[in-house]
C-alpha cells in the first residue's frame, strides 16, 4: 500500500512533492489514480496494459515506454513529460496530442489533478 501511494505521487514527476505530501494528500492521490488503473499501472511490477506503465514518466519522451505500441501521434509529438506537462494532459489529452489512442476524455478538476 505505501508503495502504491508513493508511486502514486511520484506519477506527475514530483518527487520533492511526494516526500511533502501528508497522508491525506496521498491518499486522495490513490483515489485520482483509480481512474487510471484500469489501463496503466506503476510500481515495482508495473506492466503495460491498454496504456503503457508510468514508472518513471517524469523526463520520459512521449511514446518511448518500452514494449508499448503508441499512436505515431504521441511518438512524435515531442511532449517530455514533467509535472507541467502531466497536467496539461491528463486535463485533455487529445487537445494535447491530437490523434493519442488514449480514450481518456480528460480530468478537468484542478485539485484532483494535483493530487495526481
Amino acid at each position: 500500500m505505501k508503495t502504491l501511494i508513493v508511486a502514486v505521487a511520484l506519477l506527475a514527476g514530483s518527487a520533492g512533492a511526494a516526500q511533502q505530501a501528508s497522508a491525506q494528500d496521498a491518499e486522495k492521490g490513490e483515489h485520482a489514480y483509480n481512474k487510471c488503473s484500469p489501463c496503466h499501472s506503476i510500481g515495482p511490477d508495473a506492466q503495460n496494459k491498454i496504456g503503457p506503465e508510468l514508472n518513471g514518466l517524469d523526463g520520459r519522451h512521449s511514446g518511448t515506454a518500452p514494449d508499448f505500441t503508441y499512436s505515431d501521434a504521441n511518438k512524435a509529438s515531442g511532449v517530455v513529460w514533467s509535472d507541467t506537462t502531466f497536467k496539461q494532459y491528463i486535463q485533455d489529452p487529445k487537445a494535447m496530442i491530437p490523434g493519442t489512442k488514449m480514450m481518456f476524455a480528460g480530468d478537468k478538476n484542478p485539485q484532483e489533478v494535483d493530487n495526481l
